[in-house]
């Protein structure tokens, strides 16, 4: 008689994990009886696992709805029988989200699963195992600003405001893509950044709901154009010429290259709004709508439709054009606004021809619940994390556990210690700032920390993004050296690696973070402990395996 109860699976069904290109997964079934075994039965695993090709195009016929042929993206896969189970191990080669669930096939040809959804994998690129400092730049701020600690506020300035009374339209100075690719050396070679995560360089509003002396770089008049301010002007070369200079220089350094790209909206004016003005969401009145979010509207913008596929083929290929301009990965802004078919349909374009392109959600203000659904279904790998808003002991506790516990199933938790929409760190003080990134980088995944231009340099004055405050380059106060070790310790340190565990533990004190450290081989072993309360020393009780400690490097 044959068992009425469920073979198991595993990976579990409804699981998820991330791996990177060049593992290999082992997926299993034990029968629930003898019965299961060889001679009456024979497993298979039915996965989409090295089709991605398939998946893609798949995806494509189904997102602009497009004759939908019959692409079998998935495929049955024979198992072998060893001991008690049966068992494949597949080499993982691809980019992208998968699934798999194995089944067992009997000599009357009848089927029997395990009970539960799929197990998804999520594969990300080989280069993104560990060492993922990011170093977010505002081009504008390396221009006639740099150097400055402070900045008389562009919109108060009497000289600007009488021309406005007038009805001139003020624009400023603005740094020059070439005058950030004469700060690589800093930021590659010294702070030991692997990855320049622009913010948005798009045409921005000069008189037309403008928004600020420059214009939000968030309200893009062609989300496919270099914005003129950042061009130095040269007769033998054009703005997207000199963009893809920094692409080049960048990648000269082994450095990789991120924009922020909007998907969700445009500024009032742009080319799209003018020549596709039905792509935009309406109030019932006809009004064009403005995007929000945490009870702001945000007036300069309007908002995209997203329930036309044509609108993600046209972003899909406004992705791709900036892939083939040199652009190695995406921030993208308000993403989890952009609906999750729209997403696949992005992602599955542009993986078509540059599967190792990194997609960084900006998912603040979103429900966790859409966060994971982008880091799995929709193809993402990296996220937002939260932590650079979270201060108490408590609440950073409960915050890494959620980060440690998410990001080995869906995608990294990116740690920015802060970020242009928040007051800079230095504001309370050099030990602050320093408290701050350290924090952030010790207790990353996979090292993937990230700081904003200028936090070196302890720069106190708030980034504007519609206008140009100063960084503070050069001051005789800053926190490179520090920065920089962080950096070495994260690309070195096998406990930063891929694989590696992280586990809270108790300190004994509300006010310390305690986390011990594994490499994936379990040769290498760290402890750290932080204490967040900047404001004054703390006990800390330690493990008893911990009574032995080493420094690093050696």
């Amino acid at each position: 008689m044959e068992s009425t109860h469920s073979p198991i699976m595993h990976p579990a069904p409804g699981s998820s994990q991330v791996a990177y290109v060049g593992d290999w997964r082992r997926f299993e079934i034990k029968p629930s009886g003898p019965e299961q075994g060889p001679g009456e039965h024979q497993a298979f695993l039915r996965t989409n696992l090295g089709r991605a090709e398939t998946l893609q195009r798949e995806i494509l016929q189904r997102t602009t709805k497009a004759q939908n042929l019959a692409l079998f993206a998935w495929q049955d896969l024979p198992m072998r029988w060893e001991q008690d189970r049966w068992i494949l191990d597949l080499p993982l080669s691809q980019v992208g989200f998968f699934q798999a669930k194995p089944y067992l096939l009997n000599t009357g040809h009848r089927q029997t699963w395990p009970e539960g959804r799929d197990a998804g994998i999520s594969v990300h690129p080989n280069d993104t195992r560990s060492g993922n400092t990011i170093y977010c730049a505002w081009i504008r701020l390396f221009g006639t600003s740099k150097h400055l600690a402070h900045t008389e506020s562009q919109r108060e300035n009497a000289h600007h405001q009488a021309l406005d009374a007038k009805g001139y339209a003020v624009i400023p100075p603005s740094g020059k893509i070439r005058d950030l690719m004469e700060a690589l050396p800093h930021i590659v070679d010294t702070l030991g950044c692997r990855t320049i995560h622009l913010l948005p360089i798009n045409p921005t509003p000069t008189t037309y709901a403008r928004f600020g002396r420059f214009g939000s770089p968030y309200a893009a008049q062609d989300l496919s154009a270099v914005d003129p301010a950042l061009v130095s002007f040269d007769k033998h070369t054009t703005g997207l010429d000199q963009f893809r200079e920094l692409a080049e220089a960048v990648h000269a350094r082994v450095a990789r290259l991120f924009m922020d790209l909007v998907a969700n909206h445009t500024g009032w004016g742009a080319d799209i709004h003018e020549q596709h003005p039905e792509w935009y969401a309406r109030a019932s009145d006809g009004a064009f709508l403005s995007p929000g979010a945490w009870g702001n509207t945000w007036g300069d913008l309007v908002e995209l439709r997203h329930d036309d596929p044509e609108i993600w083929q046209y972003l899909a290929e406004v992705f791709l054009g900036w892939c083939r301009r040199g652009i190695d990965g995406f921030r993208c802004d308000a993403g989890y606004m952009v609906p999750l078919p729209a997403w696949q349909c992005i992602i599955s374009r542009v993986r078509q021809e540059y599967p190792d392109t990194v997609f960084l959600l900006e998912g603040l203000g979103g429900a966790w619940e859409a966060t994971e659904q982008l880091l799995t279904h929709g193809g993402m790998q990296w996220a937002y994390s939260e932590l650079f808003q979270e201060f108490r002991g408590e609440d950073i506790k409960r915050y890494l556990n959620h980060c440690h516990i998410q990001a080995p199933r869906v995608g990294t938790l990116v740690h920015y210690s802060e970020t242009h929409d928040n007051h800079r760190l230095a504001q309370k003080g050099a030990n602050w700032s320093l408290h701050r990134n350290r924090l952030c980088a010790l207790t990353s995944v996979n090292g993937a920390f990230g700081f904003t231009c200028g936090v070196e340099w302890l720069a106190r004055e708030k980034i504007i993004v519609h206008e140009c405050t100063g960084m503070n380059w050069g001051a005789s106060e800053h926190i490179i050296q520090e920065l920089a070790a962080l950096n070495r310790l994260l690309s070195n340190h096998p406990c930063f690696f891929d694989g590696a565990s992280m586990q809270a533990h108790p300190a004994g004190n509300n006010h310390v973070y305690l986390m011990e450290r594994h490499s994936s081989d379990g040769k290498d072993h760290l402890w750290i402990a932080i204490n967040t309360d900047i404001e004054g020393a703390q006990s800390c009780a330690f493990p008893h395996e911990a009574a032995t400690t080493a420094t690093w490097p050696p």
